[in-house]
């Protein structure tokens, strides 16, 4: 006989599950994009050569563990919203993971010193969203996890 309370999800673990997904998932481009050094992603993007050159010098000169956390914030996100899909409780600690990545990104934000090229960049509030988006992701799913959604 078939569970039909575990063969059952609420819509929303599926709505947020992939917005969890896409936005990681464009967070997981642009790190593979940036760490390949893909100059047609930066101008897809808008940036003109000079900014570009500017980002991928800083990206080149910024200590391994920003590289490490951006990695772990992104993929542990992804990693994450494909758990929090399928139900699995592990969602909960590798949102956490990623969500570690994205404040050290921010730590990283507050402390790293932006060329002038970067201004403008590093004046957005960009960095501070990721981490509201990150702990929500992480909040999101403690709350399936203990409602007994995810198992």
């Amino acid at each position: 006989m078939a569970d039909t309370d575990r063969n059952t999800a609420p819509w929303h673990v599926w709505v947020v599950g992939l917005l969890a997904l896409f936005w990681n998932g464009f967070g997981a481009t642009d790190y593979t994009m940036t760490q390949t050094e893909n100059r047609g992603w930066f101008e897809s993007m808008g940036f003109d050569a000079g900014t570009t050159d500017a980002i991928l010098a800083f990206m080149d000169s910024a200590p391994m563990w920003t590289h490490a956390a951006w990695a772990l914030g992104v993929w542990g996100g992804v990693l994450a919203a494909i758990l929090l899909m399928m139900r699995n409780k592990l969602a909960v600690p590798v949102f956490a993971v990623s969500l570690l990545g994205a404040f050290l990104g921010l730590v990283n934000y507050w402390t790293a010193d932006y060329p002038p090229e970067l201004r403008q960049i590093a004046d957005s509030s960009m960095m501070y969203i990721v981490v509201l988006i990150a702990a929500f992701w992480l909040f999101y799913a403690y709350r399936m996890k203990t409602a007994g959604v995810l198992r």
